[in-house]
């Protein structure tokens, strides 16, 4: 059976359209603000949804996601509470949703608890930046049973492994556009075209680019190169300014269409 996100980018393939993925934490600034956050990013024109599971030392993020895992963190969540929204947000929506999440959680949590967790409160699919290459083998094995795809991720820096990499990928194969950290940007690595030439040589599922794109003219710049763009700081960027000016889901859904219309133009 196949899974909602391939799904999705067969109906965006058949329409001729490139998918938008959005990125929020999970719980900032509160869980049930995530439900309509998620809700209102998908009525501006969403396709896929990453959640991100706070963390205490997100490595891979820069700082606007770290002061939204802060905020998250300081109202008290933990991975009981988030399956437990996500129970309650998947009664209300079908759009594909997705987990970025730190190693250490899943492992701590105990890895088949969590799978299983996931499955039933609907989860598509995992994106887990930190884990090595050898576990990944043996988490993709073990996912099988759950239906839940597993998101890889190939860099700049990847190009020597970029083969072994992506035989393991699920759903979609997520590419880095830059070195270095989440966040807003101006420019993105020079390697880009060849990563991702490079990435549809070895494999036959869609492409996705992420890190850094954060308007409308990234955006444009970036469609054409692949099948789907994520957006992740610079969303919630909009959350933290909705937070000062309380108005969280509007600034949200208005940022989110504007980037939706620029990537179906």
């Amino acid at each position: 059976m196949d899974s909602r996100i391939k799904k999705k980018f067969d109906e965006l393939r058949e329409g001729k359209r490139k998918a938008l993925i959005t990125y929020i934490t999970l719980g900032d600034p509160t869980l049930d603000k995530t439900i309509e956050l998620v809700l209102a990013m998908e009525k501006a024109g969403a396709d896929i949804i990453e959640l991100g599971i706070p963390y205490s030392d997100p490595l891979a993020d820069g700082p606007v996601i770290q002061r939204a895992s802060s905020r998250a963190l300081n109202q008290g969540i933990n991975v009981e509470t988030i399956f437990s929204m996500v129970s309650t947000l998947r009664c209300k929506t079908e759009i594909p949703l997705i987990f970025l999440v730190y190693y250490n959680t899943v492992f701590s949590y105990g890895v088949k608890r969590f799978l299983s967790r996931c499955k039933e409160c609907g989860i598509d699919g995992l994106i887990i930046p930190d884990i090595p290459l050898e576990e990944r083998k043996i988490l993709n094995e073990m996912m099988k049973a759950y239906s839940i795809d597993l998101i890889v991720l190939v860099a700049p820096t990847s190009h020597s492994r970029v083969e072994s990499i992506v035989k393991e990928g699920k759903g979609f194969i997520y590419c880095i556009s830059s070195k270095g950290i989440t966040g807003m940007r101006e420019s993105f690595d020079e390697g880009l075209v060849n990563l991702l030439e490079e990435t549809k040589k070895h494999s036959n599922i869609p492409t996705v680019i992420g890190f850094g794109i954060s308007d409308v003219k990234s955006i444009k710049k970036l469609k054409d190169l692949a099948d789907g763009l994520i957006v992740g700081s610079a969303i919630v960027k909009e959350i933290e300014k909705g937070i000062e000016s309380d108005n969280i889901e509007g600034r949200v859904f208005e940022f989110v269409k504007s980037l939706k219309e620029a990537i179906d133009e």
